[in-house]
């Protein structure tokens, strides 16, 4: 069954050598009870180790069931002590976070094999005596009680071999010859056991004693008559060694939603360290969903704004004139009329609305209150393509523009200077002391700079005109160009109108047209570069809070240095390591962005309700701020996982 030849093995201490094994030379036949024997340094715990697969020779071969097990992979090893093997450790080596149950049936994560397995933990338990302590955990146990819970664990799998280093070191007598009885029985159900002990009666139990000494076989007394079973009890037992060895995909069996409940046992089990794990990840994305809902609400407080200028806008002026050197004013070259208003709305393939606009200044008085505002006469297409409709009360008729009529639709500003709380609609009021009606108040526009855009009276530009200001000439024209695609286009035409009517020169600066667009360009690409920057700036306390992910995870790896060694000692491959180091470091960052998305959009709402921020939270901030937590406690829990999986099983167990 198991066949060492002429095996020897070095270790490197420090600076100097020890020859652990010179030459050794033995065979196990299956049902054997064999135990190994020898001073301190003797060479029989290498021996154990290299036959159970924790470590390999440095020369010889060693033949499992005729198989050179040397040439096998570390994780096709791996799965050879999952599948073939049952260890028994003098430290127990029981993870004391997790119950009785739970330790037994730990094997099982590693194994491939879908379920709890539950009550196949509680029957090995039974086996040993303890059904009755299920629910305890290791801390309640007394050291034989804890003995028996690793004989379960290594019977969980139904192992062909049972490893045990030292089983009573570390029990008085009457527990030292409990768990021997256990052995006993074992062997005597057909289990093969290869144990290492210094204690003659303990070798007693056993019906085959191996003494060593510097590291050579120098006695081998066989006491008992064991009938060699080989391929035979191999085959019946069902066992393939070949398929023993294999790996499988983590996701396509058991092993991964082990790996998950593990990983969360270990989060819960230091619950402040998780904790401060993931205040870091919470702070930076609770950051994140906080600015880029500033910069959200700002970018829609931006656009509410821009709406009100308008959509696909030119707007027309007069050019300054000078005279010696000196301006004359905005008009004084180009004065546009009514009809230039008409010959450019002709323009049907380009323009889709134009309005001329009169603009000046007015006191506005009504009772015992007087104001001063921005006044603007405007046709009657200008409501539409300035979203000046009122949304209380109505826009002026055609009939009112050709007539003069005095009425007016004024802001809200005005209405709270000269009207305070009351309805202002039907009231009449003085403007430059003359009476007009108040039909409308126009929409809330806000400041657009220092501009208050709803300290404002509109009246007809008719009325403006010859009415109020005493004007025979338009400030300005705006006209709405049917898409933005046609917007140069447009440009060019109106300016060839333009000239060509007021017989000006080519590249003449006595009108100008500006396109509204570009305003609107210029203030998106302003809040987008500040979503960015303040998004940027809380990505930054992201990244330092997957720093303290690593951080933390290193320390993990360095304190579950054993629990590392004893999960490869029954079977974890390096992947299965890695995977459960990388799925709790990755739970510990998506459970701080969950926390985090929450605390975010929390302050958001406060910086709402409170400072008036405008705010407006995303979803697509909420996505992109969990999925990077998630990639940040992948990308740092990626380096001390890759350094536990690459952890040697003897090493990891041997650390203190």
């Amino acid at each position: 069954m198991l066949e060492l030849q002429d095996v020897h093995r070095t270790y490197r201490i420090g600076e100097s050598t020890v020859q652990a094994l010179r030459g050794v030379s033995v065979c196990i036949e299956q049902g054997e009870f064999v135990a190994i024997m020898g001073a301190s340094g003797s060479g029989k715990s290498s021996l154990l180790q290299i036959l159970g697969l924790l470590d390999n020779p440095d020369k010889g071969e060693y033949l499992l069931f005729g198989r050179n097990v040397n040439t096998l992979s570390e994780d096709e090893q791996s799965g050879l002590r999952n599948n073939l093997a049952g260890f028994v450790f003098q430290q127990f080596h029981l993870l004391k976070r997790m119950s009785i149950v739970e330790n037994v049936r730990l094997p099982h994560i590693y194994s491939g094999l879908k379920g709890d397995f539950r009550k196949e933990a509680i029957a090995c338990l039974a086996l040993v005596g303890l059904e009755q302590r299920i629910d305890h955990t290791p801390n309640q146990l007394s050291g034989g009680e804890q003995q028996r819970v690793a004989i379960a664990r290594a019977l969980i799998r139904n192992p062909l071999i049972i490893f045990a280093d030292e089983p009573t070191g570390n029990l008085d007598t009457k527990n030292s010859i409990e768990i021997m009885k256990i052995l006993k029985g074992l062997n005597d159900q057909g289990k093969t056991v290869i144990m290492v002990t210094h204690e003659n009666d303990i070798a007693a139990f056993a019906g085959r004693v191996i003494t060593m000494r510097d590291g050579v076989i120098i006695n081998d007394d066989l006491r008992g008559n064991v009938k060699p079973a080989g391929e035979k009890i191999l085959e019946e037992s069902g066992f393939d060694l070949h398929a023993a060895g294999q790996g499988s995909s983590i996701l396509l069996n058991g092993r991964f939603v082990g790996f998950m409940a593990q990983a969360f046992q270990s989060i819960l089990a230091n619950k402040m360290r998780s904790f401060l794990s993931v205040l870091g990840i919470l702070v930076g994305v609770a950051s994140v969903i906080a600015m880029m809902a500033l910069g959200e609400g700002a970018k829609g407080a931006m656009q509410e704004q821009l709406k009100s200028m308008g959509s696909n806008l030119l707007s027309i002026r007069g050019g300054s004139a000078s005279f010696h050197g000196a301006a004359q004013g905005s008009g004084a070259v180009a004065r546009f009329t009514f009809s230039d208003v008409d010959d450019i709305a002709s323009l049907r393939t380009l323009v889709k609305n134009a309005s001329g606009v009169v603009t000046g200044n007015a006191r506005i008085v009504y009772g015992n209150n007087n104001w001063s505002s921005s006044l603007t006469g405007t046709g009657y297409d200008y409501g539409v393509m300035r979203s000046a409709v009122p949304v209380l009360g109505r826009w002026f008729t055609l009939g009112e523009i050709e007539r003069r009529e005095k009425v007016a639709i004024i802001g809200v500003t005005v209405v709270k200077e000269l009207f305070g709380g009351s309805n202002p609609l039907g009231k009449t009021v003085k403007i430059n002391r003359i009476n007009f009606q108040v039909i409308g108040i126009a929409p809330a526009k806000g400041f657009s700079g220092p501009q208050d855009e709803d300290d404002v009276v509109i009246i007809p530009a008719t009325t403006a005109m010859y009415r109020v200001l005493g004007k025979d000439y338009l400030s300005g024209i705006f006209v709405e160009v049917t898409s933005q695609a046609l917007i140069e286009k447009a440009k060019s035409e109106i300016a060839a109108l333009i000239i060509k009517k007021h017989r000006l020169k080519e590249n003449d600066e006595s009108f100008n047209i500006r396109d509204m667009t570009e305003m609107q360009k210029m203030l998106s690409s302003t809040t987008q570069t500040m979503s960015l920057l303040l998004g940027s700036i809380a990505a930054i306390s992201l990244l330092v809070g997957g720093i303290g992910i690593m951080n933390i995870m290193l320390v993990s790896v360095t304190e579950r240095t054993r629990e590392i060694g004893l999960r490869k000692a029954i079977g974890a491959r390096k992947n299965d390591i890695m995977m459960q180091f990388l799925v709790e470091s990755v739970g510990l960052t998506v459970c701080g962005g969950f926390i985090g998305v929450l605390a975010g959009i929390g302050i958001s709402l406060v910086l709402s309700f409170f400072a008036g921020w405008a705010v407006k939270t995303s979803l697509l901030s909420v996505v992109l701020a969990a999925a990077f937590s998630a990639l940040i406690g992948m990308f740092f829990g990626l380096w001390p996982a890759r350094k536990a999986a690459e952890l040697k099983p003897l090493e990891a167990l041997r650390y203190e």
